[in-house]
């Protein structure tokens, strides 16, 4: 039945049939489905959900609305719903309507839309998402051939880093006190000259999180339309030298890349040095790319590198902008420990004190000179997690055998889906869920979930190590 689906549609009924089976239903219902489609496709629902509203309170609406019952073994193969099958229906007739031989998850979203009565559909028409408006995205967008197992085939793009992707993922830090530099960056790719922005500043001044701020604003809804669909890709500057193809491929495959900006770190730095050295540099392939090819650029570098590139590459004067970034003070280094701190206190499962973030923010520079203050405060906070962390005594041998259990579990979960043997993963599903609820006993046995706490003193000896003499106020 499913031979004509694409991966990830696949894996959004394995999920459904998941969910259906956690709420103890009999059947594979629409709203399952909706949650297939949360949980294995946050490209496609945040594209059309993030503006409209969070994708948890879908969760927690269905969970309402939904009679939960004893929980069915993921074993049970669950059928689909009469609902459920005219929206699959519906799906390969919109895959038939736009050409595309293959059935995707965002054909089961336009026919999630088309069953107008169903609970689903209420939830998205709610969020003001639209059938026609999707149809039309989705008409315009390029679609991906996908290869003949129909398992989707690997972008060009497959060694770069997929910053916007990874804001969709949750993997990026929050952004403060940058507003006023991301409206300059947001102004500037949005004309239509000199449209590359150069982020001038020293070295830890916060450059590359203004970009993933920016890529957080793209995967939130939150740019103009004509940034709403880009892609930041993060490259390294030695692939475009030439000695490489991949940046010639990318620029050759402009179908594919007219909404990617690339992102290249330090190229001014990277491009100077070059031109001292007399080798090649790449910068006729990157002059091609964005003078000619339509693709944009952002790149960052400090004022003597940024001078230097000038001067020997008239390559930035014609095609970059500046955007200059002021350094923070200490109140504006107290708000981005605010925003970074429960990040921190999640991975060393501690937690900071308001006298250890003030110190943080006011000894990084007056004790630990050398880098700018965000940058050296974090680290100070996070040295003084990991130094209390370590304090603790070693797991007992019951916790890490099943944090053991645990990951085998996982990995063979994650195998199971990525073959295909949903039997299996039904299996390992539920050995999961049952290894998870050990394992919160196990912690509540031996008072594990305790946090720590990081105070003036830990952050004192993080001082005192790091100095290289005891601290002194």
């Amino acid at each position: 039945m499913f031979e004509r689906y694409t991966e990830k549609a696949r894996r959004v009924i394995f999920f459904a049939r998941y969910e259906a089976s956690q709420f103890g239903s009999p059947y594979i219902e629409n709203e399952h489905l909706l949650l297939g489609m949360l949980r294995e496709d946050k490209a496609l629902t945040n594209r059309f959900l993030r503006s409209h509203g969070s994708v948890e309170s879908i969760r927690r609406q269905i969970e309402a609305h939904t009679t939960i019952r004893e929980k069915v073994t993921t074993s049970v193969d669950l059928p689909l719903s009469d609902e459920c099958k005219r929206v699959l229906t519906y799906a390969a007739e919109e895959a038939e309507r736009l050409g595309h031989k293959h059935i995707g998850t965002e054909h089961l979203l336009l026919g999630l839309l088309r069953e107008e009565k169903c609970f689903a559909a209420e939830i998205l028409r709610e969020r003001g998402v639209e059938l026609a408006a999707v149809r039309e995205q989705l008409h315009r967008a390029p679609h991906p051939v996908p290869s003949r197992n129909p398992v989707e085939s690997a972008p060009l793009t497959e060694s770069f880093k997929d910053l916007t992707q990874a804001a969709v993922d949750g993997q990026l830090g929050p952004v403060v006190g940058r507003d006023l530099e991301l409206d300059r960056v947001i102004e500037i790719l949005c004309c239509l000259h000199k449209r590359n922005p150069v982020l001038i500043g020293e070295r830890g001044a916060g450059k590359t999180a203004i970009v993933e701020g920016l890529a957080q604003r793209i995967a939130d809804g939150e740019v103009p339309s004509s940034l709403a669909d880009k892609r930041i890709l993060a490259l390294e500057p030695e692939l475009i030298t030439g000695s490489t193809k991949e940046l010639t491929k990318l620029v050759s495959a402009r179908a594919d890349t007219s909404e990617i900006v690339l992102f290249i770190d330090e190229l001014p730095g990277f491009l100077a040095s070059s031109a001292k050295s007399g080798t090649p540099n790449g910068a006729g392939i990157l002059k091609h790319a964005l003078l000619y090819a339509g693709i944009q650029c952002i790149t960052t570098g400090n004022v003597i590198d940024y001078g230097e590139a000038t001067k020997a590459i008239p390559l930035f004067a014609e095609c970059f902008r500046e955007v200059h970034i002021r350094p923070f003070d200490e109140a504006g280094t107290l708000s981005v420990l605010l925003a970074r701190k429960s990040r921190l206190e999640k991975f060393h499962g501690v937690t900071y004190t308001d006298g250890a973030l003030e110190f943080a923010a006011h000894s990084a520079g007056s004790y630990l000179p050398g880098s700018p203050l965000p940058r050296k405060a974090v680290e100070l906070l996070d040295a003084a997690g990991s130094l209390v962390k370590l304090r603790q005594a070693a797991l007992p041998v019951e916790i890490a055998d099943a944090q053991k259990s645990m990951k085998l579990i996982v990995s063979r979960l994650e195998n199971a889906v990525a073959n295909h043997e949903f039997e299996k993963a039904r299996f390992y599903s539920d050995e999961e869920l049952k290894q998870r609820e050990n394992l919160r006993a196990l912690r509540e046995r031996f008072h594990l979930d305790d946090s720590s706490s990081v105070g003036l003193d830990d952050l004192k000896e993080v001082v005192s190590r790091w100095a290289a003499y005891p601290y002194c106020p």
